[in-house]
C-alpha cells in the first residue's frame, strides 16, 4: 500500500475522531444549557443511526439527535427478524449489572449453594426485616434443590445507621453468615457484631444498578427483577424445571 493511501486513511480516521467528538461536545454543551450541574457519565453514538445515547450521573439515559436539539428519555427497542422487539436500553443495562456484580469478591457475599450440579445462581439484594425478603429466604432451600445458588448482598433499605443496616453488619461479621442470615430472618436476636464490612458499599451498588426496594433478584445475565417471586417460578423464568 503507498504511502499518501495510507496517510489519506489516517487523516479520514482523524475527521471521523474530531468529528465525533464535536458532536458529544455539541451535545453536552446543550444539555449544560439545561442546567450546568447535571452529571453526565458518557455521551456515544446509539446503535442506531444518528441518534446519541447519553447516560446520566443518575445512570438514566437520553437519546439526542446529533445537534443535541432533541432529547428522548425512555425505552428504545428494536424490531428485528430473528430476535423479535428487543429493549435496547434494558439489554445495555443488563451487561453493566452483570459486569459490576461479577466484579463483587466471593467472600463479601453471602452464598447459599446449589446442591448438586449448579444450573444457574442468582444475585439477591435483600433487607432483614423486609417481610417479603423473609419470605423469599424460606424458598431458598427449594431453589438449592433445583440446582440454584442464591448470592445475597446487603441493602438496608433506610440506609447507614437503621436497625436493618446494624443487623446486617452483625450477619456480615458471624462466623456463620449463613446460620446468622438465617436466624435473623425468623426474627431472632443476633449478637452485635462490627468488623470491615461491605454493608454500604452493597447498598450504594444495589442504588447504581437500579435496586429500589427488596427483594431485588438479579440473573447471571444482569436481568432485574423486582419484588418476591415463589421459586418455582423464578426457575422457570430462568428456564429451569423441576425434576
Amino acid at each position: 500500500m503507498s504511502r499518501s493511501l495510507i496517510a489519506a486513511g489516517a487523516l479520514a480516521l482523524m475527521a471521523v475522531n474530531v468529528s465525533a467528538d464535536a458532536t458529544t461536545d455539541l451535545i453536552e454543551s446543550q444539555i449544560r444549557k439545561i442546567d450546568a450541574r447535571i452529571p453526565i457519565n458518557s455521551i456515544k453514538p446509539a446503535s442506531i443511526g444518528n441518534l446519541y445515547e447519553v447516560e446520566l450521573g443518575s445512570g438514566e439515559v437520553l437519546y439526542s439527535d446529533a445537534k443535541g436539539e432533541y432529547f428522548v428519555l425512555g425505552q428504545l427497542y428494536q424490531l428485528s427478524d430473528d430476535k423479535g422487539f428487543v429493549n435496547l436500553t434494558e439489554q445495555r443495562a443488563n451487561g453493566q449489572r452483570k459486569e459490576l456484580l461479577e466484579a463483587v469478591a466471593a467472600d463479601d457475599k453471602v452464598t447459599f449453594p446449589a446442591q448438586g450440579p449448579v444450573k444457574a445462581s442468582v444475585y439477591v439484594f435483600t433487607d432483614v426485616d423486609c417481610p417479603y425478603c423473609q419470605k423469599l429466604h424460606q424458598e431458598v432451600p427449594k431453589l438449592q434443590e433445583m440446582g440454584i445458588a442464591v448470592e445475597y448482598l446487603a441493602f438496608p433499605r433506610q440506609g447507614a445507621g437503621s436497625p436493618a443496616h446494624q443487623k446486617m453488619v452483625s450477619i456480615w461479621c458471624a462466623d456463620d453468615k449463613q446460620a446468622a442470615m438465617t436466624a435473623s430472618k425468623a426474627r431472632q436476636t443476633l449478637e452485635n457484631k462490627t468488623c470491615d464490612n461491605p454493608v454500604l458499599e452493597q447498598y450504594a451498588l444495589g442504588q447504581e444498578v437500579g435496586v429500589t426496594g427488596t427483594p431485588a433478584i438479579v440473573t447471571q445475565e444482569g436481568q432485574l427483577i423486582p419484588g418476591y417471586v415463589p421459586a418455582e417460578r423464578l426457575a422457570a423464568m430462568l428456564g429451569i424445571t423441576a425434576e
